[in-house]
């Protein structure tokens, strides 16, 4: 279960397949290989060796993709790291993950320069920047530090099936970020899985036009290397230019979080008939909204697919042919994962009764590095424990209800703001809702609604919130006020930062 070994397979079976896009570069497995190669024998003459860790601070770009393969290939563990950390939290991540080599950007080489002196254990040197940048000292610059070494193949890392492959750290959306650990074997699951699982082939076509350093971007990055099919990198997500690559490229498989499905559907551009070499577009990191899910499904029929899933270690998916059947459903959990609906006390919900939604199978983290205690919490018994609230219908079907943090509890009584998120966003001019709790003196806790308007329209916030009020299934639900944003903050993965949203509320 060394996944180090697919490119090498590819590059000797499928030479001249297409294999990786990004910008103008158009490489073939071949020439990925080599490219690889060179990356990995640079690494290991650099002295740094199996079961290290390399830290990126990276946009997508070809030097992230590299670094991933080449740390399949050596067995040194690679440590994605958001381009969006600051100085503290780029700090913290370092030191938490023991980091002996750090790959960055240009654009932050002056941010380096200013933490190296806290972080003496990354030698001079170790400090490797991409892009056209005056280096100072102690820096290095990718082409130099690749410029000597061989596209051989680098010597066998002899790696096994618990070998760590890479430290996934955790977004921070909902607390201090966390080191998830990820083993050969627990990615190899990834390629095999969902590989089956999105119903993809060697001829398949990957666009994935947001960051790779977030997980989710594994559930397509790791079939495409499996199967040895076509890749494309977009820089940054831009609903034109997916659009423009889904007809120019024939894309087949994409994999986006809620924003960037929302901001295609309601971009000009968008034209379904022009759309029909899709076969799968898939989303995670949050559950779409049902006015979008019906949207999509009404215009690109047949293709949607949804998952639920935490970066530790299991998930359901919803196959695009329940996407009907079961609307508003995250899916079933897949072969060889189970999940269960616990209550407070430990024990197994009901049928449609909500607890928190638990699971164990093959693609369980092997703990938060370093963090044993935390660890012991999270894995009960065999079974980790997400955190997230929901139901298992009586078909089995999971159903996700929201998150333990941020449930509201306003008079006693539990408010789940997406079941208001689900109301708010049928008013004609709303494109996205995020609601969430603010302290309050007489029911401890009421729910506030930030929305963005669709471009060009608008509604008072007195308005929306008697319109609102006036649907909603329950008088707990009602909202107290309406916050109108040109945007959300998002972390590199899109997500909605809902924390920042509802600190900002309560600043100001």
């Amino acid at each position: 279960m060394n996944i180090g070994s697919l490119l090498p397979r590819h590059a000797r079976y499928r030479a001249d397949h297409l294999a990786f896009v990004v910008g103008e570069e158009r490489l073939n497995f071949s020439e990925l290989n080599s490219r690889v190669n060179r990356l990995a024998n640079a690494l290991l003459a650099s002295g740094i060796r199996k079961g290290q860790k390399m830290a990126t601070v990276l946009p997508n770009c070809e030097e992230l993709m590299l670094l991933y393969w080449a740390a399949a290939k050596t067995g040194i563990v690679i440590v994605p790291g958001s381009p969006l950390l600051q100085e503290s939290g780029l700090i913290t991540l370092l030191r938490d993950s023991d980091t002996v080599i750090v790959f960055a950007d240009a654009e932050f080489a002056d941010t380096l320069d200013k933490i190296k002196n806290d972080l003496p254990e990354i030698q001079n040197g170790y400090w490797i920047i991409r892009g056209e940048s005056i280096i100072a000292s102690g820096f290095t610059a990718y082409l130099d530090f690749i410029s000597e070494s061989s596209i051989d193949e680098p010597p066998d890392a002899e790696l096994t099936d618990d070998d760590v492959y890479n430290i996934m750290y955790s977004s921070g959306t909902t607390g201090a970020p966390k080191g998830i650990v990820h083993t050969h074997y627990v990615r190899a699951n990834y390629c095999t899985h969902f590989a089956s699982a999105w119903r993809m082939t060697p001829e398949s076509i990957v666009l994935h036009a947001g960051a790779i350093v977030f997980n989710g971007a594994m559930l397509d990055l790791m079939p495409w290397m499996f199967l040895g099919a076509t890749y494309i990198l977009h820089h940054y997500f831009d609903a034109g230019a997916v659009l423009h690559a889904i007809i120019k490229e024939k894309v087949t498989h994409m994999v986006m979080v809620p924003s960037q499905i929302i901001a295609l559907l309601n971009h000009h551009d968008f034209e379904p008939e022009k759309l029909r070499s899709l076969e799968m577009l898939q989303n995670v990191g949050a559950p779409l909204l049902l006015e979008y899910k019906h949207k999509l499904n009404e215009v690109l029929p047949g293709i949607f697919y949804e998952l639920y899933g935490v970066t530790e270690g299991f998930f359901s998916h919803l196959d695009r042919d329940d996407a009907l059947r079961k609307v508003g459903s995250v899916g079933t959990a897949p072969p060889f994962i189970d999940i269960k609906i616990l209550r407070e006390n430990g024990e197994e919900c009901d049928a449609k009764e909500i607890g928190e939604i638990c699971g164990r199978g093959p693609m369980m983290m092997s703990g938060y590095y370093k963090q044993p205690e935390l660890t012991k919490k999270t894995i009960v018994d065999g079974w980790l424990h997400s955190g997230d609230l929901g139901f298992l219908d009586e078909d089995g079907f999971l159903f996700l209800v929201d998150r333990v943090k941020d449930m509201i509890i306003s008079g006693g009584v539990n408010v789940y703001p997406k079941d208001i998120e689900e109301v708010i966003i049928q008013h004609p001019v709303v494109a996205e809702v995020s609601v969430f709790g603010v302290p309050d003196k007489k029911w401890g806790e009421t729910p506030i609604a930030a929305v963005i308007m669709h471009h060009g329209q608008n509604v008072t916030q007195k308005e929306l919130i008697m319109w609102t009020n006036e649907r909603v299934d329950a008088k707990f639900q009602r909202i107290a006020d309406v916050q109108i944003l040109d945007a959300f903050p998002r972390n590199v993965a899109g997500k909605t930062l809902k924390r920042e949203i509802r600190e900002s509320y309560i600043k100001n």
